[in-house]
């Protein structure tokens, strides 16, 4: 009798451990929701300088997206060669795809890290960055300027993280 008591007691002190455990909203809203802030005058319009996401569903994780051709049967052909404004808008053009298969667009991003080869692509980076939002908030994002990217002859590369309601 007593083993039985010690696993009964034991199983509730272990729910209400997890009950404390698992997050939750002090009004209790389990609605997933999403915001953006700005408290720089300079960044409003550029980018979030904070995102926060309550109750997401699913968390959508797109690895170095670039100019690379996805239909070619081998690794590494870039479309576009020298052309940073037509490598960016093709980049963009394929994150919105592969956010569509997964159930999400643009708005559903969170943040996002923009890698370029050199830093004077950063204003035609930032001016097809916000091509792409149309209008729509822009996310919390990076901007690093590196010497190689993955393939020759790639100018950039995008990083992105969303999350969608359950």
């Amino acid at each position: 009798m007593k083993t039985i008591a010690l696993a009964v007691t034991t199983m509730l002190l272990l729910a209400a451990i997890t009950m404390t455990a698992m997050p939750q909203s002090q009004t209790g809203n389990t609605a997933y929701e999403k915001k953006s802030y700005n408290y720089a005058e300079w960044a409003k319009g550029r980018f979030s300088e904070v995102v926060t996401v309550r109750n997401a569903g699913k968390i959508i994780y797109l690895g170095g997206v670039g100019a690379e051709d996805e239909n070619s049967a081998q690794g590494g052909v870039i479309r576009h060669l020298g052309d940073f404004g037509a490598q960016c808008r093709y980049a963009w053009d394929k994150i919105k795809r592969l956010l569509e298969k997964h159930g999400a667009t643009v708005d559903n991003i969170d943040k996002v890290v923009t890698y370029v080869t050199d830093i004077r692509y950063f204003f035609d980076a930032g001016k097809c960055r916000a091509e792409a939002y149309a209008g729509a908030t822009q996310p919390a994002g990076t901007f690093l300027v590196v010497t190689a990217l993955a393939w020759p002859g790639m100018l950039i590369e995008v990083d992105v993280t969303a999350s969608t309601p359950q």
